[in-house]
């Protein structure tokens, strides 16, 4: 996947997390910066999981790189004390 591609996988990641996850978001930049790192963090994941595997196509992307996200968002929550709320 191209480079864009993967800059617009990252923020519909980061703006579905911020939809998805209950409580204070961390705002807009905040939320797509997360979604970027988050879809890093996703695809890691999904590689420890599923080596074998690679999310296929557009739809794929996104799902993968919004739990990534999710994962991301959840552990910066519990580092700062805050209620990790799906």
């Amino acid at each position: 996947m191209g480079l864009i591609a993967w800059i617009i996988v990252g923020l519909l990641a980061g703006w579905l997390t911020g939809m998805l996850m209950k409580g204070s978001g961390y705002g807009l930049l905040g939320d797509l910066l997360l979604g970027l790192i988050g879809s890093v963090v996703g695809g890691w994941l999904f590689g420890l999981i599923l080596p074998a595997a690679e999310p296929s196509g557009l739809i794929g992307s996104i799902i993968v790189a919004t739990i990534g996200a999710i994962v991301l968002v959840a552990i910066v929550r519990l580092i700062r004390g805050q209620p990790v709320r799906a």
